[in-house]
């Protein structure tokens, strides 16, 4: 307990998910019990395919329970309703995690087109089009809802300041489509604004979602702090994933007032590759890297591991 800076342990809520997750999580857990990690391990099975709600609402409880989870992806079941939010959403929404963070950054020994990338990527994480509000008006033509809420727009835009402050950044970047959606976007973007006159220390720009992914893959050393959107968080995260290497390299981490949950970055379940035990754990593992700052623990690091090519 010495070697981790704590004499107290730690019960996190597992949550192996679909595709490559379990195994995934497998090797997190043997790394634990090899390098004696005071954290008990308190798993939670979400079975996808099953229309009932109860498997993730006992998750929710579990995470309110243990204040912290560590999860693989849980799949997207297509055959429900617009009506229910994928499982992933729900556990989002019913946690309050509003800000999702991805640190993508060049690692050691992984050869990419791009050097010396070093990006935090926040996204606002509980509405726009993730709001599972879409209906069918007549035969043949849909609505979908995007939410946008000056309260959220404000805390999102408050975290992302708060955290380069605190990361020694000097740039925060707003990626919103504002000319065209004037209201919602718009009112995103004024939020951003409004918050950015309150840090004078830290720069601000904005920039447009489309070219905002041109410019990454062109020049993604301009960037340094990135907020936004949901949708454009998803995407964006996936296009500076494939920057760096891909999605077996780049940890997420989802947090609220009050919880917090770890992941990978691109939130893909990999089934293609699932049980042929050549799934990056990479990922996994640095998002249990930052479980473990989160809790406290003095953080494990495995770039040594990158460097001699393992």
């Amino acid at each position: 307990s010495g070697l981790w800076g704590s004499d107290s342990r730690h019960t996190v809520t597992l949550i192996p998910g679909d595709g490559i997750g379990p195994e995934l999580l497998n090797h997190v857990r043997e790394l634990f019990r090899f390098c004696c990690v005071p954290v008990d391990f308190e798993v939670v099975t979400v079975d996808s395919s099953v229309v009932s709600e109860d498997e993730i609402n006992n998750a929710v409880t579990a995470i309110r329970r243990n204040g912290v989870a560590l999860k693989g992806n849980i799949e997207t079941n297509h055959n429900l309703p617009p009506s229910h939010k994928s499982r992933n959403n729900l556990l989002r929404t019913s946690l309050d995690l509003y800000a999702n963070v991805m640190h993508c950054q060049t690692l050691p020994g992984v050869q990419t087109r791009h050097k010396d990338i070093d990006i935090i990527i926040i996204r606002e994480n509980t509405e726009g089009e993730y709001s599972s509000l879409e209906h069918e008006n007549v035969p043949g033509v849909v609505e979908s809802l995007k939410i946008i809420t000056r309260v959220n727009s404000l805390r999102i835009a408050e975290y992302a300041f708060k955290l380069a402050r605190e990361k020694g950044r000097r740039r925060v970047t707003a990626v919103h489509k504002a000319n065209i959606m004037k209201l919602g976007d718009g009112l995103f973007l004024q939020c951003c604004k409004e918050v950015a006159a309150g840090y004078p220390d830290i720069a601000f720009d904005n920039m447009i979602v489309d070219n905002t992914t041109m410019q990454l893959v062109s020049k993604p050393q301009q960037f340094d702090v990135m907020v936004m959107p949901n949708l454009y968080g998803n995407v964006v995260s996936n296009v500076c994933a494939g920057l760096v290497g891909g999605p077996g390299l780049v940890p997420g981490a989802n947090y609220g007032k009050n919880y917090a949950v770890f992941e990978t970055a691109t939130r893909n379940t990999g089934k293609s590759i699932a049980n042929k035990n050549v799934a990056n754990p990479t990922a996994t593992l640095l998002a249990s890297c930052l479980m473990l700052d989160h809790l406290g623990y003095v953080k494990i690091f495995i770039f040594t591991v990158l460097e001699v090519g393992q």
